[in-house]
């Protein structure tokens, strides 16, 4: 009787182990996102999972449509909220290395009126600064558009500026990156959305975009807010309105805002795994270079020690215990996304909810934090 051991029998056995524990993870991570959903009000939750550098999991639970009785799938789209300010920081270390401006140039000569905080009148504020919510620019006038800091068109412009030096501190500022917006604009001479395409999303192979009335409406994941007080969720209509009015009037280098460089950004929760692949290997994927080494390095380099933000992409161990993140969330009329990486170890996370209970834990979204930790023990930790 030949050895039931034999080098041959064992590779079979470790062929089959393998197989039998991959798919056996997906069910273990189903079922923890689907007991999450009956926990907590969730319309619908859109995940990506990269492990060992690939893609290794993609699914989407809940409803896309509720009008519609239609179930969210992976090819959804969603505004993903804050996540876009990276793309926007991604677009202005492109032109830095390009040498068409510096992080480091006095942003009153690329925007064209002075930025100046009036209390430190000597103070430059830079790109640098901007990116990092380091400016002491604030978001108390509005930041939908630059009149709220233009001391030509705002009577209260000054109060557009907190009271302390910039540089000595950080205040999230969503003004700051629809700022930056309107700067690639004035540096590149591209509009800023179809800079972002051409420069950032069809290198990668990746569909998106800012403007609503250039992408397939029938991908679009509805967003719903969940109101606490009646138990219900409340279609978010104003999510994916149509800009056709404001851009028939656009001014390049100022109507930037109405893209929402700061928040505007549709994609799937697939292809944005993809562009978080490329930030998690220092600028690059699938031999495609979107920007250099050095440039990933910096926007990943926190800025700010309690913050541990950088240009566009934070620094966290709350997410996911124990691991040192890099990536960033994104809040905007009900929806909470989320997108995070670990640069050493090779994986990352995105998940998306087209609406659910808006609860914090450890400063995220409740559900998007235990869905986190969720793929991570199932798919990754294993």
């Amino acid at each position: 009787m030949k050895n039931m051991h034999s080098p041959f029998l064992l590779v079979l056995m470790a062929i089959f182990l393998i197989s039998t524990d991959v798919k056996a993870q997906p069910e273990k991570a189903e079922a923890g996102i689907k007991a999450i959903m009956q926990d907590m009000p969730v319309m619908g939750l859109s995940v990506a999972v990269v492990k060992d550098n690939k893609i290794i999991y993609t699914q989407s639970f809940g409803t896309k449509s509720r009008e519609n009785n239609a179930p969210l799938t992976n090819d959804c789209i969603f505004r993903i909220a804050s996540i876009s300010k990276s793309f926007s920081a991604t677009s202005i270390m492109q032109l830095a290395e390009r040498k068409k401006l510096s992080i480091d140039q006095d942003v009153s000569e690329l925007i064209g009126f002075k930025v100046r905080n009036p209390k430190f009148p000597e103070t430059v504020i830079t790109l640098r600064l901007m990116m990092s919510h380091l400016s002491s620019i604030n978001d108390s006038q509005g930041y939908f558009s630059l009149d709220a800091i233009n001391p030509e068109k705002n009577p209260n412009w000054a109060k557009s500026y907190s009271h302390y030096e910039p540089g000595k501190g950080y205040a999230y500022c969503n003004l700051n990156f629809n700022m930056i917006g309107a700067i690639i604009e004035k540096i590149s001479g591209e509009r800023f959305d179809q800079y972002v395409i051409k420069h950032v999303l069809d290198p990668l192979g990746l569909y998106g975009g800012y403007d609503v009335d250039r992408l397939d409406k029938s991908r679009f994941a509805s967003i719903y807010e969940y109101r606490a007080d009646s138990t219900k969720f409340v279609l978010s209509e104003g999510a994916y309105a149509s800009r056709a009015k404001e851009l028939s009037n656009y001014a390049m280098g100022y109507s930037t805002p109405v893209f929402s460089p700061t928040g505007g950004m549709k994609i799937s929760a697939t292809d944005l795994a993809k562009y978080m692949l490329m930030h998690s290997n220092h600028g690059k994927y699938k031999g495609k270079r979107i920007i250099s080494k050095k440039s990933a390095e910096q926007m990943q380099t926190a800025m700010s020690e309690e913050e541990g933000y950088g240009f566009a992409i934070e620094t966290t161990s709350k997410m996911i215990p124990g691991k040192t993140m890099k990536g960033h969330t994104g809040v905007a009329y009900g929806l909470f996304s989320a997108m995070f990486f670990q640069p050493e170890e090779k994986f990352g996370i995105v998940v998306i909810s087209n609406g659910c209970a808006p609860g914090y834990s450890e400063g995220y979204n409740t559900v998007i934090r235990k869905t986190v930790n969720c793929l991570y023990e199932s798919l990754i930790a294993n």
